[in-house]
């Protein structure tokens, strides 16, 4: 069967990576990929902005499957387009997709079903800012409403820092379209869960359980990112509370959404915070997660593609993955600035040693390749990811595998699983 992902980050790269693996597979686009992409599949040209573009290579390529990696081509409806031509998608239509594309839609709706999540307020002028924030207790979130890739949560530690960031997202300036309406947001303690699972509209299928690092820096500290890192283990979550997480949150929001007339297949991230009052909803994606899906593929035993076809044909079942016990650990290397301005270009070096280690796979989330070399060109440019059967082993590669790796102005974080290791 043929195959087309859409998208060109590390998430896309995992995902080409583990469908590659599929017996039923035969051939895979990507679009439009990246320089290391185009090793494992054909890298094709879209516009990942525009409906047009995108159904235009449908009708070339005539897809058996398609996967949509990144938020905004579900934003846009992409799914609801190809469904509509009879090409099979996976992934939720628009009006489902609005978990993700709108935080305020996700809050209200987590309201109205009564699943756990912040005291919050919607905000959609600075004097309704100045109104709502004597209700808040100080660090405050402020988050746009819209998609800023990652990058439109700023916790504010005194009301008169949270009150400029709202009026600047408010004001366009920040983030454009996406800050046009602000959430204000309790914030919680306690340590970040990625709660994953892959439903048919009615029934879902749980992956396992990573937990990303958000900051830029050591410590979680500096501004939120698209991700620096994730790890998996067998003991993130016991069978208790994964019970738990699907019968208060996650039935619940797939059952909502059926109610609501926006039925939701495809992929359901949830993102939680595991505070003293319990699991807590920190925010919704519609998609896989970027950088949980480099290790939460790394331990996937069974076939992505079967998993796939039973979500688009409504036969999904809690047996449809097999995994591994083992854990898996992704660090993302970034360019020099990231997540501010940065410079592109830049030659990679230490690919080739890196791919000689065992139990080790560099997925290209920012590169480009010219002439047999990698340059960057992207804010995350590698998803480092190893396997092991235990976590600290699994640690260890990885940072072994980052050490050979070079790039003007590359950074990563040196604790990526650091508070899991502590713990055991």
């Amino acid at each position: 069967m043929k195959i087309l992902v859409i998208g060109s980050g590390g998430r896309e790269h995992a995902l080409v990576w583990k469908l590659r693996q599929s017996p039923r597979v035969t051939k895979i686009y990507c679009a439009p990929g990246n320089g290391g992409i185009a090793d494992e599949a054909e890298c094709v040209a879209v516009d990942v902005k525009s409906l047009d573009s995108m159904i235009a290579l449908g009708n070339q390529i005539q897809p058996d499957l398609t996967i949509v990696g990144p938020e905004l081509p579900l934003m846009l409806g992409v799914v609801d387009e190809f469904t509509r031509r009879g090409w099979r998608t996976f992934g939720p239509t628009q009006a489902a997709a609005q978990l993700e594309s709108s935080k305020s839609f996700a809050k209200e709706f987590l309201q109205r079903h009564h699943i756990p999540t912040a005291h919050y307020a919607i905000c959609d002028t600075s004097q309704q800012v100045h109104d709502a924030l004597p209700h808040f207790h100080t660090p405050i979130v402020v988050k746009a409403d819209g998609l800023a890739a990652g990058k439109g949560v700023v916790i504010a530690k005194a009301k008169d820092e949270a009150s400029a960031v709202a009026h600047e997202m408010l004001s366009g300036k920040m983030l454009g379209e996406a800050g046009s309406r602000v959430v204000l947001e309790e914030f919680l303690e306690g340590d970040e869960l990625s709660f994953l699972v892959v439903s048919d509209g009615e029934r879902v299928a749980p992956l396992v359980a990573a937990q990303d690092h958000k900051r830029v820096g050591d410590g979680d500290t500096g501004p939120n990112t698209g991700g620096m890192g994730a790890y998996t283990t067998p003991a993130i979550v016991d069978d208790q509370m994964r019970d738990w997480l699907l019968a208060h949150i996650v039935r619940p929001v797939v059952a909502g959404m059926k109610d609501e007339g926006a039925e939701f297949k495809g992929v359901l991230y949830c993102g939680l915070m595991m505070t003293a009052r319990g699991p807590m909803v920190l925010e919704f994606n519609c998609r896989f997660g970027d950088p949980e899906t480099q290790p939460i593929l790394m331990r996937l035993e069974s076939d992505l593609v079967e998993a796939m076809e039973a979500s688009i044909d409504g036969r999904t079942s809690d047996g449809d993955f097999k995994w591994s016990n083992d854990a898996a650990v992704c660090v993302a290397m970034a360019s020099g600035g990231y997540p501010g301005a940065y410079e592109s270009g830049k030659k990679i070096t230490g690919l080739e040693d890196v791919a000689k280690l065992d139990s080790v796979k560099v997925f290209h989330a920012g590169t480009s390749k010219r002439e047999g070399s990698f340059y960057t060109s992207g804010g995350r440019v590698l998803g480092v990811t190893a396997r092991a059967a235990e976590l600290e082993t699994a640690v260890q590669r990885a940072y072994e595998a980052c050490a050979k790796i070079a790039f003007e102005g590359a950074h990563y974080r040196k604790d990526i699983a650091a508070r899991a290791l502590k713990k055991k």
